[in-house]
């Protein structure tokens, strides 16, 4: 079986960590967010394609051309012109069934196996907050309409985005007209899918959705299930509790339930809390509900609920607000 893995897109919502990489790139308990998708893949395909576009060259680079027991394959969507083009860029190499699911959030293997085993499925699962996803409504587990974030409450099932599908969606991708977005939807397809076909709905037993950094900051707590993760290399004379530390960093100050990239340096004295500190940041002071991105150069500041841009250079300050 084959997988189809969308990875195209440019995600505003997780700025500035995705200034300077693909969003599939990030890392939870140290490892990408593509590589967890990869690892609950093997053994269950053979293939994934991988449909890329921003940044592209950093996902070929990371991920190569071969995944464990899975061979890669890369198809570029030049241009952003949503789920439903994205995953039409497959169509000549889809050899018959597949699994499609997005390549920025998280689906477990058991996520995978059960919705492999239908003709036709969509992976469901209940959400508090129904307003902020493609919700579904369903009877006797079968598919009977899709609504994209409702204003009023007609379900609490989330589309997750994971569907099992054959080469009949390509008919239906390429009959779309453009959403209001001015995209074309892959929920449209699936839709219209649903009138013509039984699609069962799974409920899933292990979705991470990743939709903002504080998304990010929760998926990477559930995946090292509150234990620290320590990368190669890392130097720690400080404190690092219920936290990622990536490779090589050096963590002098005391770090808490917060992610700490590659190559950051915390320096003696400092504290992090429930942070993302990015690749090769600098940081001596307070940085609290906050994320710094790449490169960014902290000296002696307090830093509270807000976004540092990549490279910054900042000192002596109290900061309150984004600096972008």
């Amino acid at each position: 079986m084959q997988a189809v893995i969308l990875a195209a897109g440019k995600s505003t919502r997780t700025y500035p960590l995705t200034l300077t990489r693909p969003k599939p790139l990030l890392k939870a308990a140290n490892r990408t967010l593509l590589e967890h998708n990869l690892d609950n893949l093997n053994g269950i395909v053979d293939e994934a394609i991988l449909v890329v576009g921003y940044k592209k060259g950093m996902i070929k680079k990371h991920i190569g051309n071969k995944y464990k027991n899975i061979k890669i394959r890369y198809i570029e969507q030049k241009s952003q012109l949503g789920t439903g083009n994205a995953l039409l860029m497959a169509e000549k190499h889809i050899k018959g069934s597949f699994i499609s699911l997005h390549g920025d959030d998280i689906y477990s293997g058991h996520d995978f196996k059960n919705a492999a085993k239908r003709k036709y499925s969509i992976l469901t699962a209940r959400v508090k907050n129904p307003k902020s996803f493609g919700v579904i409504i369903q009877k006797n587990n079968i598919l009977t309409e899709l609504i994209e974030k409702p204003q009023r409450f007609v379900s609490d099932l989330a589309n997750t985005g994971l569907y099992k599908l054959d080469k009949g969606i390509f008919v239906l991708l390429k009959k779309l007209i453009k959403s209001k977005r001015n995209e074309y939807e892959l929920t449209d397809a699936i839709r219209q899918l649903a009138r013509q076909e039984k699609v069962y709905c799974v409920k899933s037993g292990g979705w991470i959705p990743v939709g903002y950094p504080s998304d990010l900051l929760k998926a990477d707590k559930a995946l090292r299930k509150s234990k620290n993760s320590i990368g190669n290399n890392a130097r720690i004379s400080g404190i690092a509790r219920n936290s990622s530390i990536g490779n090589g960093c050096i963590i002098e100050g005391n770090v808490r339930n917060s992610i700490v990239m590659d190559g950051a340096i915390i320096d003696k004295g400092s504290v992090v809390e429930n942070s993302i500190i990015g690749q090769n940041a600098h940081l001596s002071g307070r940085i609290l509900n906050s994320v710094v991105a790449d490169n960014a150069e902290l000296k002696n500041v307090v830093v509270k609920n807000c976004k540092i841009w990549p490279n910054k250079a900042i000192q002596n300050k109290i900061v309150e607000k984004d600096a972008t």
